[in-house]
């Protein structure tokens, strides 16, 4: 083959692997993604949060969607994906560009953001209260989004998982509180009043 012929050969060669790469790095994106939500799932969030956990002032959130087995067995499942779909779209707004929001299955998401000027009760408190209002396509749905937090800087020793576990028994105490957000325990993680261990489902 002339050099000519090895530089164009050479050149698709190169081109080949550019293109496959790029298709490579799309599909490890989307596999990250939940289809439903478009949030990151457990890996894609894990990776993200454990870089904002460097900061003390990040704060680690943890929500659920109150009731969301009877809104699928008196709406149907449409209707819960959509419920899902929008509880999703506000936590993403809520915790804004700089935090980072997954779904870790089912109806259980969480959140990761650095709270910079100290606000993140009275910003957890109005997410909640967005969290509840009906979605503009579920007009007749009505729910609410149980949220449990817990600040960095209080348990500086722990890793993600254990946050993950204090903000999961927060979360459940905030299904008991009207106000249906609850900050972490000081001390040592409870069982919950049902039976079930914090951090159930706490990415790894």
């Amino acid at each position: 083959m002339s050099t000519a012929g090895l530089a164009i050969a050479a050149a698709v060669l190169g081109l080949s692997w550019g293109v496959h790469t790029v298709w490579m790095v799309r599909r490890l994106h989307c596999a990250r993604r939940d289809p439903l939500t478009g949030l990151w799932t457990r890996d894609g969030f894990t990776r993200r949060a454990r870089r904002l956990l460097r900061d003390r002032r990040a704060v680690v959130v943890l929500a659920d969607v109150d009731r969301f087995k009877q809104v699928n067995d008196t709406f149907g499942h449409a209707a819960g994906d959509a419920l899902l779909a929008a509880t999703a779209a506000r936590l993403g707004h809520g915790v804004g560009r700089g935090g980072v929001a997954g779904r870790l299955g089912g109806d259980e998401f969480a959140a990761v953001f650095v709270d910079r000027d100290g606000s993140a009760r009275e910003r957890l408190d109005i997410l909640a209260r967005v969290l509840a209002r009906p979605a503009d396509d579920l007009p007749k749905v009505h729910t609410t989004v149980s949220l449990g937090w817990v600040r960095r800087a209080d348990h500086p020793g722990e890793d993600l998982s254990g946050l993950l576990r204090r903000a999961d028994e927060a979360m459940y105490a905030a299904k008991r509180s009207p106000s249906r957000v609850r900050r972490a325990r000081w001390g040592r993680l409870l069982a919950s009043v049902a039976g079930r261990r914090p951090g159930r489902r706490g990415a790894a």
